[in-house]
């Protein structure tokens, strides 16, 4: 049975993915941010100097009247009094009344004012304003417009406080204070601010439009190269310009491009040379398997060693790579314990032996112990001592020798070969690096023994490094720290 379609508005939809919110850039951020603080400048402008100068102003003359009662008030069972009165009145250009309960005036001083609010009132008005003020808890302030017709559209501020001094006198203290208008003064702003708004906010936006560009263009560039770097791109450089920080970014991205370029040059190398050491051993063992299986009478004991020697080359080449993973992946634990360093050395060279016209000369006054993990420093040894046998002279000599210096024995390793160059000291100890870049087949390994001694005694906490000249052989050498040869491991 067919399904009936369903109708076009009854259709389910498909929602659609929700796409993901693009970060603002540098760029747009800075000039937002640019023109939100010069809109935000010029509206504080506005407020602070329009809107807020009237109660501003109001509020500092309060409070200098304020201050100057007060200074008053601590005078007024001195000396001084009608002296300090008369120097404030003048300083300040107000009008001081001081008076007793009764009304009585004390000392006065008008300023300024034709017509004081204080002066203007009768004796027995002074009287109920003083019992006025002590109802409003001894202090009154208030603003009145002037009176006077000189002074039109101007106001006067009037402070009062009563209070009982220490010699039980009963004391008012009136501060009068002129507030000029204003009206002139904001008009005057507001032709500024006018000017300035229409000067700020285009000047606010040239600056969001070069400033965040010139900062931006560096970090724009670098992102691109960036971007070719992130695809294997390791020729290319970052232009180092634009502030300090933006340049600081682009010399350490241009270091990691060479670091990341070396690198990968080494891991191809040591495709290469991983290449050629497994191919050459394998083509020999089947060539000489294929021999004894076609051939009578090559079933001899020369051509099976000749298999067990290249199969051999191939599990040390194995070896090698797996300890190298193992080391600096972290995997593996070292196992230490007491030994004799010198007799194991002395064991180690005893199996070189065999190797038909080499000499393994080894210099030691004394038997040094050290604790340590022994197959691993045993593993350092034979590389050091394999490397040196690589790169040996026409005399076929490698050289040992062991000094003990305040507690720490070196051990070193001298060949007589071709030696290497100052600028690639730095390198050998590289796990890709062989400084031998014409694979011989004298010159057996991938440039991992080196690296194995460097990782090996890293987890020791041990020194290594190495002197050589061309053309007068090598000398590595490494160093732990020795022990007593009374010492004891720690229990457990």
């Amino acid at each position: 049975m067919r399904k009936k379609r369903a109708p076009a508005g009854e259709r389910k939809r498909i929602p659609m993915a929700v796409r993901k919110r693009t970060p603002m850039g540098v760029r747009w951020q800075m000039a937002l941010g640019f023109g939100i603080f010069a809109l935000v400048t010029v509206t504080l402008l506005w407020i602070f100097q329009i809107f807020l100068l009237r109660p501003f102003y109001r509020g500092i003359k309060t409070s200098e009247a304020k201050k100057i009662s007060a200074a008053v008030v601590r005078q007024l069972d001195g000396d001084n009094l009608a002296s300090t009165a008369h120097e404030l009145c003048a300083r300040t250009g107000v009008s001081l009344y001081v008076g007793d309960e009764l009304g009585k005036t004390l000392i006065g001083y008008q300023y300024l004012f034709r017509e004081s609010m204080i002066y203007s009132l009768s004796r027995q008005e002074r009287v109920q304003f003083f019992e006025q003020v002590n109802l409003l808890g001894g202090e009154y302030s208030r603003i009145f417009q002037s009176r006077t017709p000189i002074q039109d559209g101007s106001q006067i501020l009037l402070y009062a406080v009563t209070l009982r001094t220490p010699q039980n006198n009963y004391r008012m203290v009136v501060v009068e204070a002129e507030i000029t208008p204003l009206n002139s003064t904001v008009e005057t702003l507001l032709v500024q601010l006018i000017c300035l708004t229409l000067v700020l906010l285009p000047l606010g936006a040239v600056l969001a439009a070069y400033i965040p560009r010139r900062i931006a263009r560096p970090l724009t560039e670098i992102n691109e190269s960036a971007k070719r770097l992130g695809q294997g791109d390791y020729s290319v450089r970052f232009a180092q310009r634009g502030a300090k920080e933006v340049s600081e970014l682009a010399q350490t991205l241009n270091f990691a491009a060479g670091e990341l370029s070396k690198t990968d040059s080494l891991r191809r190398e040591l495709l290469a040379n991983v290449s050629h050491d497994l191919r050459t051993p394998l083509t020999m063992i089947k060539g000489y398997a294929e021999v004894m299986r076609d051939l009578p009478g090559e079933n001899t004991p020369e051509n099976v060693q000749t298999i067990i020697d290249e199969a051999g080359r191939l599990n040390d080449l194995v070896n090698d790579l797996l300890d190298l993973s193992r080391l600096q992946a972290g995997v593996i634990q070292l196992e230490t314990a007491r030994f004799n360093l010198t007799e194991s050395i002395r064991e180690i060279l005893s199996r070189y032996d065999r190797l038909a016209d080499y000499s393994f000369p080894f210099q030691a006054e004394e038997d040094v112990y050290v604790v340590a993990d022994q197959l691993k420093i045993s593993q350092v040894v034979y590389n050091l001592v394999n490397n040196a046998v690589n790169y040996a002279g026409e005399d076929k000599t490698v050289s040992l020798r062991q000094e003990l210096r305040e507690g720490r024995v070196r051990v070193f390793v001298t060949d007589t070969g071709e030696g290497i160059p100052a600028d690639k000291l730095q390198d050998i100890w590289d796990r890709y690096y062989k400084v031998d870049r014409e694979h011989r087949r004298t010159q057996v390994g991938t440039g991992l023994g080196l690296s194995i001694v460097k990782n090996v005694l890293d987890m020791h906490g041990g020194a290594y490094g190495v002197i050589s000249q061309v053309g007068k052989g090598s000398t590595f050498w490494f160093e732990l720290e020795a022990a007593p040869p009374e010492a004891q491991l720690p229990p457990g």
